[in-house]
């Protein structure tokens, strides 16, 4: 399936110049224990609906940024850079 994701660096492109980075998570505190961190990486919630998500444009400004999606329809809801919101 193919749809537009607004990079807010270089404009409106395919999802395919972009690499999915998962879904926005809290990182673990570096003392935290292993099951912890193995959770961090291994689980997700996978939701169906709205979703933060990180994204990369590899065929582009090479930036990471977030976006905002619902995974039901694949609609970007908005775009932004990691320290804004």
């Amino acid at each position: 399936m193919s749809f537009q994701i607004y990079c807010p660096n270089c404009g409106d492109r395919s999802v395919i110049d972009f690499r999915f980075g998962g879904e926005v998570l809290t990182r673990p505190d570096q003392n935290s224990t292993e099951q912890e961190w193995n959770s961090f990486y291994y689980f997700r919630k996978n939701q169906s609906g709205i979703q933060e998500e990180w994204w990369y444009h590899k065929f582009g400004c090479r930036k990471w940024f977030k976006a905002i999606r619902n995974t039901q329809t694949n609609v970007v809801q908005s775009t932004y850079w990691p320290n804004k919101q």
